[in-house]
């Protein structure tokens, strides 16, 4: 199979599908792998340690795309790269296309079959291309969430974790799955004073066996999220309802409530986020402000801490990545639940409920196409 790994081109993504460990093994198994010139420097990975394994380096995007019969990228494509898809290629990335229509559409029109990281799912519902970004964006959101506070960047001038004889910070905590353990635990470890929310009251009782003991656990309901609010100096999005638009948990009027120079940090963006006055912004102007709040909504966190994040990412796609390159879509996907969960669409068709229910869309069960 003759499998491309174009430069990603989103603002300040520094990360790269694909490392040089990864190009030997697929070379080694009889696969033609081409990388765009560059496409790993961000990550700290030259072209040379790329033509080292037996790789191929093309000088533009439109080469990779032109040839390639699998499109291995962190992030979706953007519109400039939309007229590059070709039908029947199949995209192995990151999507999140609920929260977007055009995307969807322009996917669906390309014919190409796209097969989503974030809803690849497990039988125990573990999502495992989710997770180690999810770890890293949880653990960001606290670290970005701090600098943020700072009276230097209009935060009102509050240390995380204070000192002794001054309260630390509060940071409220939306969700108790993956994004949520790695932020509280992070905020925690730095001495704040951490709440997490959660609907899951099976989720809160495992928390309660492995959080600190400055970590407080509240049933989430509107009346609770609320009265949290009002105390919030970091409050951090962390919701995700798999494969579909996240929940709008606070609302335009919440912001009332709380305190001029607090910071909401919403991980939740790539799925539309959990906050109702959320848009996406990026590295180079990651924040604004409404009714006095700070919002940071940076929708790839991860592509701050390119080198981390390449590496913990590609050490879970990258088994998938294989299956796909030596048995072909279709195969890989009859033979592998977990990734057939992934096929989002195909040849015009949405093959996820999630994604159709977004846009009112014909939903097709996905094992249909691989039958």
């Amino acid at each position: 199979m003759n499998i491309g790994v174009p430069k990603e081109i989103k603002t300040n993504e520094n990360r790269i599908a694909l490392v040089p460990a990864g190009a030997e093994a697929l070379v080694a198994a009889g696969h033609t792998v081409t990388i765009e010139r560059g496409a790993g420097e961000g990550s700290g990975f030259a072209d040379e340690t790329y033509t080292r394994v037996g790789a191929c380096i093309a000088p533009t995007a439109d080469a990779v795309w032109r040839d390639a019969e699998m499109i291995l990228k962190v992030k979706e494509p953007i519109e400039p790269e939309w007229s590059r898809i070709r039908k029947g290629q199949v995209l192995f990335t990151y999507f999140h296309f609920a929260a977007s229509e055009p995307l969807t559409r322009a996917h669906l029109e390309s014919g190409a079959v796209c097969i989503a990281y974030e809803t690849v799912e497990l039988p125990s519902r573990e999502l495992p291309l989710l997770t180690p970004m999810s770890e890293v964006a949880g653990r960001m959101a606290v670290q970005e969430g701090a600098k943020y506070l700072e009276k230097l960047y209009g935060g009102r001038g509050v240390l995380l974790g204070g000192v002794p004889g001054v309260a630390p910070a509060k940071v409220i905590v939306l969700g108790g799955g993956i994004v949520g353990i790695n932020a509280a635990k992070m905020a925690a470890g730095l001495g704040a004073a951490v709440v997490v929310l959660d609907i899951s009251l099976e989720r809160l009782r495992y928390l309660s066996d492995v959080m600190p003991p400055n970590v407080t656990l509240i049933h989430s309901n509107r009346h609770n999220i609320l009265e949290q609010l009002s105390t919030a100096d970091l409050v951090v999005g962390a919701v995700l309802v798999t494969g579909a638009k996240a929940p709008r948990l606070v609302r335009r009027e919440d912001l009332r409530l709380m305190r001029p120079g607090s910071v909401i940090v919403d991980v939740a963006i790539d799925q539309g986020g959990c906050v109702e006055t959320i848009h996406a912004t990026t590295h180079e102007n990651p924040t604004y402000v409404v009714d006095g709040v700070i919002h940071y909504g940076v929708a790839n966190m991860p592509g701050g801490v390119p080198r981390t994040s390449t590496l913990a990412l590609t050490n879970a796609t990258f088994p998938y990545a294989l299956q796909l390159a030596n048995k072909g879509w279709k195969r890989a996907l009859a033979e592998q639940p977990a990734l057939l969960r992934g096929l989002n669409i195909v040849d015009g068709h949405v093959t996820y409920p999630g994604v159709a229910e977004a846009f009112g869309l014909p939903f097709e069960e996905p094992r249909k196409f691989v039958a």
